[in-house]
């Protein structure tokens, strides 16, 4: 039996056989922390399993390469920790710093010996056999998509991934990757909030729609400008907040939620207060005049 039905958190399908939580974990920001001990890292997921929050999102380039090996050390202490969670990983950016420290300049490298190197070494550092879902971290001008889509098949034929998506790209950046490869591309994490207004008009959300592809947010709280700001918008964001119960953050959650693309906020901080609050956003029922009202807010305009 599944339990996980019992929580706040709704789940979204990913694949045939793949769901995860509708509020994603983002880990992005784990080796910043002064802590990162396998005790204070166990604690903060410990904190969002308690309200249904399953899926951890990463990449190998988080914490100058070193965020994935942080939780690793986690899942390794408790073996049966990695059947309670979906693990999200993206490849794909070769930047100076961390194992790539001697490199000339940052680039992209989608190649199939980049791609299947990077996800042996996530294997590794996270101590999992398999990563549920794998994104390519960001469009490469140079990518050959016959070249990426048959290693990432390959990865899926394989086991090692269970899914593939993509970040940052736009419709056309999908549609070229996808038109070489035989598995769905699941989701694209592209940046999104009332911060960055512009994928709910500028075709990227209803492509993903048409597609019937579930969207992953970045950064859905503005980079934090959404929570420090003193503006019309984060004034209506207080009001609503006051109305619920909640604070500005939930509100910013709450109006993606609220969006009928299945979109999934990816939230990270270090602070285990916050991370306790994070599924407070699924106590807002927003109606379409209130997310209006935001989103005119946003725009800085009536609309049209």
């Amino acid at each position: 039996m599944d339990t996980r039905r019992d929580f706040p958190v709704e789940r979204v399908s990913i694949s045939e056989d793949l769901s995860f939580s509708r509020l994603v974990y983002g880990m992005w920001r784990i080796g910043d922390d002064a802590d990162t001990s396998v005790a204070h890292v166990r604690a903060k997921i410990d904190a969002v399993l308690a309200q249904g929050i399953t899926t951890l999102d990463q990449a190998d380039i988080y914490g100058d390469y070193t965020a994935e090996s942080i939780l690793g050390q986690a899942l390794k202490a408790d073996p049966g920790l990695r059947q309670r969670v979906e693990l999200v990983t993206k490849c794909g950016i070769v930047a100076p710093c961390g194992k790539y420290a001697d490199v000339a300049c940052k680039h992209y490298d989608t190649t199939a010996a980049h791609i299947t190197a990077s996800v042996e070494n996530s294997l590794r550092d996270l101590g999992t056999d398999h990563i549920d879902l794998l994104l390519i971290h960001r469009p490469d001008p140079l990518m050959d998509h016959r070249e990426t889509g048959a290693a990432l098949d390959g990865l899926v034929k394989s086991g090692k991934i269970r899914a593939v998506g993509v970040s940052n790209f736009r419709p056309h950046d999908v549609e070229l990757l996808q038109s070489a490869m035989q598995t769905p591309l699941a989701t694209n994490q592209i940046e999104l909030s009332l911060a960055r207004i512009e994928p709910f008009s500028d075709g990227d959300l209803a492509f993903h729609q048409r597609r019937n592809d579930p969207v992953m947010a970045w950064s859905p709280l503005g980079g934090g400008s959404l929570m420090r700001e003193d503006s019309e918008l984060t004034r209506r964001m207080d009001a609503m907040a006051a109305e619920f119960g909640v604070d500005r953050a939930a509100i910013a959650v709450a109006f993606l939620l609220r969006h009928p693309a299945r979109i999934l906020p990816v939230l990270g901080t270090n602070s285990l207060p916050r991370i306790a609050g994070i599924s407070d956003a699924c106590k807002v029922d927003m109606t379409r005049v209130q997310w209006f009202q935001l989103y005119e807010a946003a725009l800085g305009r009536e609309v049209a």
